[in-house]
């Protein structure tokens, strides 16, 4: 019998997780639409399969029903989120994903109370979006408990996309940014805000705010109603970035889109082993109350695509051994701002 499924396996995250999950002794079901690639990676790792589509409520429910939690890895998530969650409820299982999209963190939020009613956990994000920046948010909270602003930033040293984080992208072409302000998220422009910021002792980075899921989630870790979330970028891509404040029409219109992805599908499908494994993340985040007292830190970790599959698999590990909670809740939020330095080689330190 599976541990819990995982939907979406054959994707580039998906398979990294089943490749991980034997270090943490777990046996997923793998699950996802097409029954071809599914059968290529059952055959290739031992595991059990089942093939159905999200449409197909009836057979996605029967799938849910043979283990207690499933771990959702098939995005874009403004797509597939739903339908899961709704099977979800509907069988009492417990959902996690992986998802960078704020309307989904908002989306899953929404679901709570019923979640709680039916006595069923839904955590949005268990992987790189949110986990460091999320944890770092609650860390910052409890150092200066009364702050009314947020700033968070992340970077990668090394490492790239996979193609469904870049089809993620593409699928985003032309859309705003946003910010939450006095509680509320609100749109801006790309590039709204622009830092230079101290990831590292020695040096400092050029980023941009960026709508990260942190927006979102860390208003229900920290009750913080003002937050901003900045990407490192190099300089002189900013300006490619404001330019689309004036083609943003065009770069929505489905032609457009449509040949990004078609220009993603022909590429890898994400960073190689080697790149991940010499690739690092940083993080960094401020705070400040309404006295004008800052507080900020920083913390470094593993590549984002592994920290993704690891710490999912330390959360479903979590769910499956009974530590949960009914309805949403942030990874932060329910399991504390040192989750993450439970994943190997992370350092946090006060700046």
């Amino acid at each position: 019998m599976a541990d819990f499924i995982l939907y979406g396996a054959y994707g580039y995250t998906g398979e990294l997780i089943t490749r991980y999950a034997k270090e943490y002794n777990l046996k997923p079901l793998l699950a996802g639409r097409s029954e071809e690639k599914l059968r290529a990676l059952a055959q290739r790792t031992g595991y059990a399969y089942e093939a159905v589509d999200l449409d197909d409520d009836a057979g996605l429910q029967r799938v849910l029903r043979k283990a207690k939690v499933v771990l959702h890895a098939a995005g874009p998530f403004i797509h597939t989120a739903e339908p899961m969650q709704r099977a979800c409820l509907a069988t009492g299982t417990h959902y996690l994903d992986i998802t960078g999209e704020i309307p989904v963190f908002e989306r899953t939020q929404r679901m709570g109370k019923l979640a709680k009613r039916k006595e069923i956990m839904l955590m949005s994000g268990t992987g790189f979006d949110v986990v460091p920046t999320d944890c770092l948010a609650a860390y910052l909270k409890e150092q200066l408990p009364d702050a009314n602003q947020l700033r968070l930033a992340f970077a990668a040293l090394g490492g790239g996309l996979s193609q469904g984080t870049a089809k993620t992208m593409a699928e985003n072409l032309g859309s705003p940014g946003a910010i939450r302000r006095d509680g509320k998220i609100v749109t801006v422009p790309v590039g709204y805000q622009t830092m230079t910021i101290p990831f590292q002792a020695d040096k400092s980075r050029f980023a941009m705010t960026i709508p990260w899921g942190d927006v979102s989630t860390a208003y229900y870790t920290t009750g913080i109603p003002n937050i901003e979330v900045y990407m490192s970028i190099p300089p002189k891509a900013y300006k490619w970035v404001k330019m689309q404040r004036y083609v943003a029409p065009l770069l929505r219109t489905s032609l457009v889109r449509n040949l990004a992805k078609s220009r993603i599908e022909s590429g890898p499908a994400g960073p190689s082993d080697e790149q991940r494994k010499n690739s690092r993340s940083m993080v960094w985040g401020q705070v400040i109350n309404p006295a004008g007292k800052i507080h900020a830190a920083r913390l470094e970790t593993i590549e984002g695509y592994t920290l993704t599959a690891i710490m999912s698999l330390m959360i479903t590990q979590k769910v499956l051994d009974g530590d949960w909670d009914a309805g949403a809740h942030t990874p932060a939020g329910l399991y504390g701002a040192d989750l993450i330095m439970e994943v190997e080689s992370t350092t946090r330190e006060d700046i």
